[in-house]
């Protein structure tokens, strides 16, 4: 970085290699469901959370919780509520989609080494309510963002993450023991991954190939 000399901003420029290098992150990121179960190492683990602040968040308020769930009893609770979710989502397919969804793996919950579960905290006092009192959810938001920023720095660091949302949030706050006003963002899985692909398992088996996002003009 490079001060300007009496006017107190900063310049930082980034050229094409690294823009490359950031699509080629981008593009390699993936939700992971296989994984080694080698230990991550703690203090990676660290650098992780700390790349994690650095995400947006509204109005500063940086609602975003991290549980490190390392207990057996409480990770055996997560797996359990995962499966009676899982079975349920299932009856929601008929025919060919629902031998299809049977056959999914959409959790590395007994391989990954390191489970975090993803809260935000609705009633945090940091921020002082700005830019959240017309809309409240952009707390959440803030902290999906802090959770992507956290995952795309895994990546670099070659950990993979996988993503369970088939979860009862309910009944994960109680198993984790957390307060009330913490609403559930979502449940990373986190390790080393089995082997490595530019494209999504769900593609790879015929679920649902990936679509450019709608732009509208107005």
């Amino acid at each position: 970085m490079k001060a300007e000399a009496g006017v107190g901003t900063i310049e930082r420029r980034f050229d094409a290699a690294f823009r490359a290098e950031f699509m080629n992150l981008l593009a390699w990121r993936r939700d992971v469901r296989r994984f080694r179960t080698e230990p991550v190492p703690e203090e990676t683990l660290d650098i992780l959370f700390e790349f994690a602040g650095f995400a947006p968040s509204v109005g500063n308020c940086q609602p975003t919780r991290f549980v490190r769930v390392d207990d057996e009893a409480r990770r055996s609770a997560v797996r359990a509520n995962f499966e009676a979710a899982n079975q349920e989502a299932l009856t929601a397919y008929r025919g060919e989609r629902a031998e299809l969804y049977a056959k999914l793996k959409l959790a590395g919950l007994v391989e990954a080494p390191v489970h975090l579960a993803v809260f935000c905290d609705e009633e945090t006092g940091q921020g002082h309510g700005l830019g959240a009192r017309t809309m409240p959810e952009t707390r959440r938001y803030s902290a999906v963002c802090a959770l992507h920023t956290f995952w795309l720095a895994a990546r670099a660091y070659g950990l993979g993450v996988g993503w369970v949302s088939i979860l009862e949030p309910a009944a994960l706050a109680e198993t984790l023991d957390l307060p009330q006003a913490w609403s559930f963002v979502g449940y990373l899985c986190v390790g080393w991954p089995e082997e490595e692909h530019r494209t999504p398992e769900l593609e790879r088996i015929g679920w649902q190939a990936r679509t450019a996002h709608p732009v509208l003009r107005r």
